[in-house]
């Protein structure tokens, strides 16, 4: 491959392709580029049988006789997964939500052929009191948002690398295998400032130049080990956009020297894995991976390697091991992988979407990226909203961007009028932060300064229903599940913080509970191993600062303020009961009784607590206390 046959097959699609982008003239070709239809095809869309969806739009078009007029291709993940399955029309900005097989007819018979949007399905908001439609880049979930790591994710179709080329793909590590040394690159990388986005946030360029300054053999290493509860930004950019994580793995085995690359990825992601080997296959196939790239002496290799699901890989000696095929248990440093990694050589471990900001920085310059973000913090990061939040999905946004902005402005808001509690930053190392926190500028410095971190990027948001000492036990019960065992610290400790936590939700705790509690969590911080043990109280610890009340209730009230903890609640049915009989009908445990249309009672001793009473209550006449 050359630049000049990178630029000729850029100039062959690029027509087509930015029909995909916001402010295309469509008139000025008179119909000589098919009409375009993007059918999501993101993990999340999939289970929603987006891909049946594709099949169904390709079908109808062959049908219709419309194959030469249009085309459908399956997408990366378009972000706002609350709509999935997303449908958009392109060069129309047409964005439908939540489209089913029975809609396919309709939106291809009114809309692509005569004009007519679809209005069951087609992206509404509320201006001034009324709904109105929204185009796709009017849409208040995207116009907020900024994306590096995310930018091709729903325009290129990720098992086509001549879309990805279109998008000046590959052009990054031309650039920089012809016209730069590896130290320019690295000190390009530096002077970005662009921190691992793996939750660490050290510096990239920093940690490139440990390992360029070591002799001999040396490898490049993708983290894809996501494994937080709540993120799937890794696996979205990887189903999205995966050349740009191979282009970014070249760029740094040129940087450091090393010429053998491996991307970690769990076998969770099947999807994920299935497009990152379709990609390595075609950059090989194409002259984009392998032996002396671009007419220059640097050849990189790269292949995949699954892990099988454990939390603790996501640490990077942890990782190293088990690509070697131990057990992935975390190793003390010094030595760093940087002078001593894989295989006992010199090893540089990137996340994905460290990855992914690499080959844009590179092609767009230093300025470029330095002038995106904050002083400390630059560029910008990937969340995966979920929890009690309107808009659950993928966003990217500027650092500096307030959790505010995040949640109410890009995420919708709380559901049902409900109130905002809390949210979860960097999953079960991160912190729950309050309303107190709310115009805090997001970046690594602020989160920690809060009580939270900014982690891989998981953000999952509570409401006024959230019980913070049954939130701080689930992530604590995940730690405990996920701990490799080897230090005592994290084995014992951890083990019997969530002894103490169950206790509490039990209603039997006490108050010396609540200060062994903080006592063991500040002594695992000092002295686990590892960093996923060190921060394995995070959340414990910043629900004790932030609701401390809500555990001297459990204590000395045996009361769940939330009405969460089933050993501390009870039903009772309301006088604004109508006697109905739903609830006597969905309780399995039998334990309603009552006559039709009149007041319904619970018997107390054989109610399991299950809830699913005052979920089938339509009056809301069934209370906790």
């Amino acid at each position: 491959m050359t630049l000049e046959k990178l630029l000729e097959i850029k100039a062959a699609n690029l027509d087509s392709l930015n029909m995909r982008l916001p402010g295309f003239d469509a008139a000025k070709y008179n119909g000589k580029i098919k009409r375009q239809i993007a059918v999501c095809g993101g993990t999340g869309c999939k289970s929603s049988h987006s891909f049946e969806l594709k099949a169904e739009f390709d079908k109808v078009i062959k049908e219709k006789g419309l194959e030469d007029t249009v085309l459908v291709y399956l997408s990366g993940c378009f972000g706002l997964c609350a709509q999935g399955p997303i449908v958009v029309v392109f060069p129309d900005e047409v964005f439908y939500g939540h489209v089913k097989k029975e809609d396919v007819l309709p939106i291809i018979e009114g809309h692509i052929m005569n004009g007519v949007i679809y209005e069951k399905c087609v992206h509404k908001e509320v201006v001034d009191g009324i709904k109105q439609t929204k185009l796709f880049n009017e849409m208040n979930f995207y116009v907020k948002q900024t994306r590096i790591a995310l930018n091709n994710c729903g325009f290129v179709d990720p098992e086509n690398i001549y879309d990805y080329i279109t998008r000046d793909g590959y052009q990054g590590i031309c650039k920089a295998v012809t016209t730069m040394t590896p130290e320019e690159v690295v000190k390009a990388i530096t002077d970005s400032g662009l921190r691992g986005r793996g939750g660490a946030g050290f510096s990239t360029g920093l940690k490139w130049s440990f390992a360029a300054k070591n002799p001999g053999p040396k490898f490049m290493i993708c983290n894809a080990d996501e494994g937080d509860p709540g993120a799937f930004m890794d696996e979205s950019v990887l189903e999205g956009d995966p050349n740009a994580v191979i282009e970014g793995m070249e760029i740094a085995g040129y940087a450091i020297g090393a010429s053998q690359g491996y991307i970690y990825c769990r076998a969770e992601y099947p999807l994920a894995v299935e497009r990152i080997n379709k990609a390595i296959k075609a950059a090989y196939e194409n002259g984009l991976l392998g032996k002396n790239l671009f007419g220059t002496d640097f050849s990189f290799d790269l292949e995949v390697r699954l892990g099988a699901g454990a939390f603790v890989c996501g640490e990077e000696t942890a990782l190293i091991a088990s690509i070697e095929g131990e057990r992935g248990m975390p190793r003390n440093k010094p030595p760093f992988p940087a002078n001593e990694g894989l295989w006992k050589r010199p090893t540089v471990i990137n996340n994905v979407e460290t990855l992914a900001n690499i080959a844009q920085i590179i092609r767009n310059g230093v300025e470029w990226f330095t002038s995106i973000g904050t002083e400390k913090s630059k560029g910008t990061k990937v969340f995966s909203l979920g929890g009690k939040i309107n808009n659950t999905g993928l966003v990217e946004i500027p650092m500096g961007t307030t959790l505010r902005q995040v949640i109410f402005d890009i995420g919708g808001g709380i559901p049902k009028g409900k109130k905002f509690k809390a949210v979860q930053t960097g999953g079960p190392s991160g912190g729950c932060l309050t309303e107190k926190d709310l115009d805090t500028p997001i970046d690594y410095d602020n989160l920690i300064a809060a009580g939270s971190m900014m982690g891989s990027g998981g953000m999952i948001v509570m409401d006024e229903d959230n019980c913070m000492v049954d939130v701080a036990r689930f992530f604590l019960d995940f730690t405990v599940d996920e701990s490799c065992g080897k230090c005592t610290p994290c084995r014992e400790g951890t083990k019997r913080m969530l002894e103490i936590l169950n206790k509490i939700c039990a209603g039997k705790g006490s108050m010396d509970d609540l200060t062994q509690l903080k006592e063991l969590a500040l002594s695992i911080k000092d002295s686990a191993l590892c960093g996923l043990g060190q921060t394995a109280p995070n959340p414990v610890l910043s629900t004790l600062n932030n609701f401390y009340d809500e555990y001297v209730a459990h204590v000395t009230e045996h009361r769940c303020p939330a009405g969460v903890c089933k050993e501390l609640i009870h039903y009772t049915i309301t006088d604004k009961c109508v006697g109905c009989g739903l609830c006597a009908k969905g309780c399995p445990a039998g334990a309603i009784s009552g006559e039709f249309k009149s007041k319904h009672t619970i018997d107390i001793k054989k109610c399991i607590k299950c809830g699913a009473c005052k979920a089938q209550c339509k009056v809301d006449a069934i209370v906790t206390k």
